[in-house]
């Protein structure tokens, strides 16, 4: 577990030089900066159509690390009053949490 933040937390990266937004699964964090297997905020949509659809799979989460300098903010994926969160999105079109989806979880909600 990362202090602070569940475990496998589902998040949000916020990026300066250049200006980027990752949403994916937090896997380390250090002094050093952060390891996220996720995607890029630009293709999430397409991402989560192509589940939808059952496509075979043209765009897929990547594991990717992000030096500490880089970081201008980090998330957890959560809903904020009325505003969806991305997992709930996600589970909207999907049908499943994507936790479960990525086997974070067993389909009874267990942590595997």
């Amino acid at each position: 577990m990362i202090e602070g933040l569940p475990e496998n937390a589902i998040v949000i990266v916020n990026l300066v030089s250049p200006k980027e937004k990752f949403w994916g699964v937090l896997r380390s964090l250090s002094a050093a900066g952060l390891t996220i297997r996720g995607i890029n905020l630009d293709s999430y949509q397409d991402w989560v159509a192509q589940i939808a659809r059952k496509d075979e799979p043209a765009l897929d989460l990547v594991t990717m690390f992000f030096p500490m300098f880089r970081l201008e903010r980090l998330f957890v994926d959560e809903a904020v009053g009325a505003v969806k969160s991305y997992s709930d999105h996600f589970e909207d079109v999907v049908g499943i949490r994507p936790e479960e989806f990525l086997g974070l979880t067993t389909p009874r909600g267990g942590v595997s």
